[in-house]
Order: structure tokens, then sequence, then C-alpha cells
């Protein structure tokens, strides 16, 4: 059984780029859903003991198992999205001095971040991660696809379903993604 993830919103106060009613809606409606379908579609089967992570590997590029893929991707995506809003308390000096080194400055980072983002057609999400050379990267997944099962390590990610931000900003998907970027990465 995969658990809802503990999230207390309400105690969230650092992050300002989304509204509690957006954060309750997206955190209670939707990745509630996503949970209680992967628990269902895993119900008496050999994935009911398994992680999430193994659920998501095991059921990857499976026909059969496109459902359970989707939903438990989601879950995987989610968590890591509402985890990202303390991000910014992760960011020691070696990891920035990373992000710089890789990006240029913080500022190039948001930058390249924002057109990702902006650039994902319809539904998806944009990440920072760290591939198989423990190199900083940027990419975007669609729908419930996860680079967990492409051998990255997630940092953070940027959910861009409307879902996500309409209730504050309507179709302003740049406003938001900067909004978040900014307190993802305290700048």
């Amino acid at each position: 059984m995969i658990n809802f993830m503990e999230f207390n919103y309400s105690e969230k106060n650092f992050f300002n780029a989304i509204s509690d009613k957006t954060i309750s809606f997206h955190y209670n409606k939707h990745l509630k859903a996503y949970v209680d379908k992967t628990n269902e579609l895993i119900a008496g089967s050999d994935f009911s003991e398994m992680t999430l992570e193994d659920i998501i590997l095991a059921s990857y590029d499976k026909p059969e198992f496109v459902a359970l893929y989707n939903n438990a991707g989601q879950v995987y995506n989610h968590n890591v999205y509402f985890n990202s809003f303390g991000f910014s308390k992760k960011i020691n000096d070696d990891l920035k001095s990373e992000m710089i080194r890789t990006f240029g400055s913080m500022e190039n980072l948001k930058e390249e971040l924002v057109k990702a983002s902006v650039g994902v057609f319809g539904s998806g999400w944009t990440w920072l991660v760290r591939d198989k050379n423990n190199n900083l990267k940027i990419m975007t997944t669609r729908n419930g696809d996860t680079p967990l099962v492409l051998g990255y390590e997630p940092l953070f990610n940027i959910d861009v379903w409307e879902h996500a931000y309409y209730l504050d900003y309507q179709n302003l998907r740049k406003v938001y993604v900067e909004k978040f970027i900014d307190n993802v990465l305290g700048l």
C-alpha cells in the first residue's frame, strides 16, 4: 500500500508563490486521487509489497501496466513537488557552487528552468536532476513520466499541469513558474 505523504501546507508560510487554496486543492484532491488509484491498482498483486519507486520501475514501459505506471508516477512526481517547497533550505554552499558552475549563475539557472517549463506543451513537469555521472541537468517529462526510470536523481521539480497554478494565475504559466522558482531557489 502506498501512503499518502504527510504535508502540512498550512505550516509552509515561507512559500508565497501559491495560495493555500490552490495547495489544499492540489494536495487533497489531485495527489490523493493518484494515491487512491495506485492503491486500487496494486491491491492483491505482487506490487502491493513494493515501494513506490519499485512499482514505477517495474511497471515502466509495460503496456499491461500503463495505468499503474502513470498513477504511481504521478504520486512520485507530486511527492517531489511538495517536497520542493522546502528546497531552498537544502541549498548549502557546495550545492550552490555546483549550480553556479553548471549554469553560470543562479539567475541563469532560473532562466533555463523558466524556458523549459514554459516550453512544455500541455501538461508535465520540469526537473532539476543529477544524471548518472552526478552532473546537474534540467529536463522535462510529460504526464506521469518521471526521471527515475532513466536513472536520474530528482532534486526538485515544477508542476506545470494547470491544476498547480490555474486558481492563482489562470493562463499565466510563466508568472507562476518564475515565482515558484524564486521560492524554491531562495532568490
